[in-house]
């Protein structure tokens, strides 16, 4: 509750500042000209010179670039290094990564085939036998 009555007074004092300032420097104003701002152009050129103050700034020039400078050439290096610089390291990892869990999904339907086909294939020959299991 305390804050509350502070800030309303520090309100009505800043009103009544406010109020001085409007009083006091109000015959001042119409006295006074705003200034006016200063363009700056960087891809015009301006035409009427005369009517728009401006200032003419250069265009941005984008950085210099120096090219890395290399130690060794290509032709200094022994042709295997070369080749063990292009190759990577493991070449299908990330097809091994993404490929894997079909892989598995594959093995397990490939190996429920085989087995209800060696259960068909000894049905069959239990049949030509005249049913008697060994």
């Amino acid at each position: 509750m305390e804050d509350a009555l502070a800030r309303k007074e520090r309100l009505k004092a800043l009103r009544a500042a406010a109020q001085a300032a409007e009083t006091d420097g109000g015959a001042e104003p119409a006295a006074e000209e705003p200034e006016k701002p200063v363009l700056k152009f960087r891809n015009y050129a301006v035409q009427d010179t005369k009517r728009i103050d401006y200032e003419q700034v250069e265009a941005a020039q984008p950085p210099k670039f120096e090219a890395p400078k290399v130690d060794t050439k290509p032709e200094d290096l022994p042709q295997e290094e070369l080749l063990v610089n292009i190759a990577p390291k493991k070449a299908n990892w990330d097809l091994k990564r993404d490929v894997q869990p079909k892989l598995d999904k594959l093995e397990r339907r490939t190996q429920r085939a085989m087995l209800d086909m060696m259960r068909e294939e000894e049905r069959r020959r239990l049949e030509e036998d005249g049913g008697v299991q060994d």
